[in-house]
This record gives structure tokens, sequence and C-alpha cells, in this order.
């Protein structure tokens, strides 16, 4: 088969790959119809992140049709479409049965942080991704969705992750009707996470990032309130000053590791690796909530730290909570949502590309360039 493969930092090509094949008998193969490139990817692709290997294929966002099929497999069939999450999950642990499912014991023995994830580094258990014609998928009963026969693959795309993602990012926060909501970030996930906000009730939802262009979708996409934290001096302050001096009810970090920060977060992560990003947009985070406010992390970050103002939120009674996505668990309700015309997932993707075309849809999204939002490869044929 055709799969991106991963060469070292700042380098990928697509190139002939074994195809994959039944590894055990809840297994199926998926031939990808759609994959999206996450801004997750970008760290791998940058070598941010640990034993990440060459020649390994990325992509944990995709949707496919199943090909073949384990003896065990009970709930799908030949034919099926279905979406995938990007967490592999058991369905029988300790956590999957409290459908902690980012955080399955089985599916990533090795690690005692996350769950296996499709198309990372080998700390999530070495998982072959779906930027690729063909992808095999474990624990088939467990994971994938069925995509209903009315609807598109793009459509319902994003609930592998990035829906979910930012779902769980406004759940978190613990939104109360009425209450001021900052989002720090409009990527994809940044967007979602706006778009649910709304979706709990919060009467103002305020846009924080420095790249005009993603600024501005984030306005006409998700109806916010925007700021440009590079014109503002103090952003911090002057987000105080937007919410009565007191800070925001609620802040939401959708940057993560490759925030653009200090000088010094820069050296520590950057350049002497000592530091698993920069925590630049936590650190906004718990200085702009009011006192007794929430702060939901989903950027993602590396181990093993990072310096965070923990006594600040500490002294302010802040309520922080974290995690990669429970995806599984959101599928369903989201998929309400979007099939109701309450979200217009699809409505994030600026850019289409054919699998062969996907080191030139990497460096664009990577760069930012042609007002890139979000990218998705089509493995077979055309977009």
């Amino acid at each position: 088969m055709r799969a991106l493969t991963y060469q070292g930092p700042s380098k990928v090509r697509v190139e002939n790959k074994p195809d994959p094949r039944i590894e055990h008998p809840q297994d199926v193969i998926l031939k990808v119809t759609r994959a999206a490139i996450c801004g997750s990817d970008l760290h791998l692709l940058h070598g941010l992140v640990p034993d990440t290997r060459v020649g390994c294929t990325f992509g944990h966002e995709f949707t496919g049709v199943v090909e073949d099929m384990g003896r065990e497999v009970k709930s799908l069939r030949q034919g099926d479409r279905v979406v995938v999450p990007f967490n592999i999950s058991c369905g029988s642990c300790f956590y999957c049965q409290r459908h902690l499912t980012a955080l399955c014991e089985n599916s990533n023995p090795a690690s005692d942080v996350a769950s296996g994830v499709y198309g990372y580094s080998h700390t999530t258990g070495g998982f072959e991704g779906g930027q690729a014609e063909y992808v095999r998928v474990p624990y088939a009963d467990v994971g994938p969705m069925k995509i209903p026969d009315d609807m598109d693959e793009e459509e319902v795309l994003f609930l592998s992750d990035i829906f979910p993602t930012g779902y769980q990012g406004a759940e978190m926060g613990e939104i109360k009707a009425g209450e001021t909501v900052v989002v720090f970030g409009a990527g994809p996930v940044g967007l979602f996470a706006m778009k649910s906000a709304w979706l709990m009730g919060a009467g103002r939802v305020i846009a924080v990032d420095h790249i005009p262009y993603r600024l501005a979708f984030a306005e006409q996409y998700a109806k916010v309130e925007t700021v440009n934290f590079k014109e503002v001096g103090d952003v911090v302050m002057h987000l105080r000053e937007m919410c009565g001096g007191r800070g925001a009810d609620v802040c939401i970090d959708a940057v993560g590791m490759e925030a653009d920060g200090s000088k010094m977060h820069t050296v520590l992560g950057l350049v002497m690796k000592a530091e698993a990003g920069a925590p630049t947009a936590i650190n906004w985070c718990i200085d702009t909530v009011r006192k007794g406010g929430n702060v939901s992390i989903i950027g993602v970050y590396g181990p093993p730290w990072n310096l965070v103002s923990i006594g600040t939120a500490m002294n302010k009674g802040l309520t922080l909570r974290m995690n990669q996505c429970n995806v599984r668990r959101y599928m369903p309700h989201l998929l309400e949502h979007i099939r109701s015309g309450r979200v217009d997932a699809k409505g994030i993707i600026t850019h289409r590309f054919s699998l062969e075309d996907a080191p030139q849809a990497y460096h664009l999204f990577a760069q930012k360039r042609d007002n890139c939002v979000k990218c998705v490869l089509a493995p077979h044929g055309h977009a």
C-alpha cells in the first residue's frame, strides 16, 4: 500500500509499505476513505515527541470501510463505513469500564500514562496510523462507530478526535449558563471548544491567538470575540479588563506545547530539551481566570515537567482539569449535534489533498500558509 512515512524532523514522504494484516481475532482492516492532519501530528513532524521512529505512519483521525475482519468481531461486517476514535481501548479494563478510554491499560501496557494511539510515537504503543491506504484497527467491537447511511465521511470525520476533544475541554470547565469563557488557541480543537462552550450555555466566548486569519475564521465560524495577543501588550491584563477586572469564569488551553511565549521557555523546551513544551498558555489561563474559576487543559504537553504557576492556582482557589479525550463516550451525542445542524463539523476543512500530496499538506499546515485551518487527505483517488 501507499502510506505517509516519517523520515526525521520536518521530513515526511509517501512510499510503499506492507499492507496491514489481521494480527488478532478482534482486528479489522479498513480501507481508509478520509484521514486528517492534526496539530498533534505537527509535534511529531517537528521532532518534539520522544521515540517517534523513522518509517512510522502518522494519522489518528480517519474514516474507512471494513475490508477484512478477525473471526471474533461481532458488531461489524465487510463494507461497513466507520469513524474511529484516536485512542485505542479494550473496552474491559478498569479504566474502560469507567468510560476513561484514553487511559486504557491493555492497549498500551508499557505505559502508565496513556492508552494506545494510532500513528503516534512508540510511547503510545507503536500502532501504525491512518494516513495510508489501509490501516489495522484493534478491538474493533469497541472503538469504531458506524457512519449513518445518510451522512458522508467528512461530516463525521472529526468525531475521531478534535470535536470530542474540544467538547470535553468545555465540559471539564463546568460552564454554567451565562458565564464568560476564554479559549486560548484558535486552531481546530479551539474552534470546537468554542462551539461547545455555546452548546453548554456560555454567555460570552473569547478566542485568543496571534494569527489574524485564524482569529477571523473563529469570529465567523464560532461567532466569538477575538483577541490578538501580539497587539494588546499584556494579554492577561487586557482579558481581565474585558471581563470586568475580575477575570473569566472559565479558561481553556487549546494550545499545548508549541505555544509562542517567553524566550526562557523556548530555550528550555526547544533548545535544551529540558522542558516538555512551553506552558505559556497554561499560565495565561491561570492568571486570566477569576478566583475560584476553572481551567481546562486539552493542549498536548509531553512529560516530564513544565514551569507551571501552580502556586498562583492554589492561592486563587482554582480547579484545574485535564485529560486526553475519552473520545468514544462522546461520539453518539456529538453525532446528533452534527445531524441536527447545530455544529457544521466539516465546515472547518479549508484544504483537501490526495495522499500522494500529503507532504505538501503537512508543510502548508505547519507553516500556516494559504489561510489553512484543517487539511484532509483522500488516500484513494483525489480529494
